[in-house]
């Protein structure tokens, strides 16, 4: 579809601003999380990852799509994002690789999107005001009175209180087998996990079983595995009671632990810390962060509107006493949050960005080869 021949759209936050513009993608109606994402490139990834579950998300580099799409950087096997805000898309598909244009996947899919409109002004918005919540209209719906249109955005969800990781998680355990010899046997909780993540666990010997959400620990403790991963995922951290007893149980066996993103904020909460949602959040691929102990700034992926509160500076003695002693590893230098946790008595770490980096650099790879590392300290059968 041409651009200039797009069926109208209007962009309604909660608070009552409007963007109007054209439709991208699918047409209709959609409502979510209004968030931005500062990455330059890397968009097919960011449709595809499953923390993006039930969130609209603003591209704040201007011009999208120019590379397409194609059959291998999906992340997952779905497209999350609830709604796709753009300004100028690319009119015609310019790279090798690519086996469809990005409005033809959009619109394949069922995602509703928006063009044509200034999305450094609800960048700014946002961050002035905080993620909130949004619909797109397009088509019919976008003649819809404004006050309509408001009550329907105003009725949806808020993202603080959901539980989303039963939407986003595996319905079956399947196994990524270990790139050359087997050195290790991962259990991986899929909380919304990418692919890029059990690969790069793979290329590091490490034999992968991707298990649901729901799992009870009992299984996990049959397997016997030397190691377990918490995956990135969407919502609230605080809904996921299960998977952090899990944690706690992990904990206590002295069963070497790596989590990322939702991962490090359940670490967080397994040691007792609590953790609360940011104003707008932290995504793209190109924000800096703080190693403590080796003073490296790394640039790092992200994806994430909740934090771990917990103290930077000594380390402490965990709120759940029973875990020892526990320390703030990185630190985001945008805004000073929490960006990683490291366990000094139990062997368990985790960090709030995205080291399998896709898209985005590959500054933080290693801490899978770390994870390794850790395993082969405490091998399954030193274990108490």
């Amino acid at each position: 579809m041409s651009l200039l021949n797009a069926a109208p759209a209007v962009l309604v936050l909660e608070d009552g601003r409007t963007f109007r513009g054209r439709a991208y993608g699918a047409t209709g109606r959609t409502t979510g999380e209004i968030v931005f994402t500062t990455g330059m490139t890397g968009y097919q990834e960011t449709l595809t990852d499953p923390s993006f579950h039930r969130q609209i998300v603003v591209q704040t580099a201007p011009h999208i799509g120019n590379t397409g799409v194609n059959d291998e950087d999906d992340e997952s096997s779905g497209y999350w994002v609830a709604g796709y805000v753009v300004r100028d898309p690319a009119r015609r598909v310019s790279n090798w690789r690519a086996t469809e244009g990005l409005e033809e996947r959009l619109t394949r899919h069922g995602i509703v999107g928006i063009s044509g409109i200034d999305t450094r002004a609800i960048t700014r918005h946002i961050r002035d005001r905080g993620a909130m919540r949004a619909g797109i209209f397009s088509g019919e719906d976008a003649a819809l009175d404004d006050a309509a249109l408001v009550a329907l955005v105003r009725d949806a969800a808020p993202m603080a209180g959901a539980r989303l990781v039963d939407e986003v998680t595996t319905s079956a355990p399947y196994t990524i087998p270990a790139q050359g010899e087997t050195r290790f046997r991962v259990v991986a909780y899929d909380l919304g996990i990418k692919s890029a993540t059990p690969e790069q666990l793979a290329t590091r010997g490490m034999e992968v079983t991707v298990v649901p959400a729901s799992t009870p620990f009992a299984e996990v403790e049959a397997m016997a595995p030397d190691g377990v991963f918490f995956s990135n995922g969407p919502g609230d951290p605080a809904t996921s009671e299960h998977e952090i007893e899990v944690l706690r149980s992990v904990l206590r066996a002295r069963i070497p632990f790596f989590g990322i993103c939702f991962g490090n904020q359940l670490l967080g909460r397994a040691l007792g810390f609590g953790t609360y949602k940011l104003p707008f959040g932290h995504r793209g691929a190109n924000q800096p962060v703080l190693d403590v102990a080796t003073g490296r700034v790394e640039i790092t992926s992200q994806n994430h509107g909740f934090a771990v509160d917990a103290p930077t500076g000594e380390p402490v003695t965990a709120p759940q006493a029973e875990f020892g002693r526990v320390r703030v590893s990185h630190i985001g230098l945008n805004d000073q949050v929490v960006e990683g946790l490291e366990c000094l008595d139990i062997p368990a770490f985790s960090v709030q960005f995205h080291p399998e980096s896709a898209a985005g650099p590959h500054d933080s790879r290693g801490l899978f080869s770390r994870f390794a590392d850790m395993m082969t300290a405490a091998p399954a059968s030193a274990r108490a």
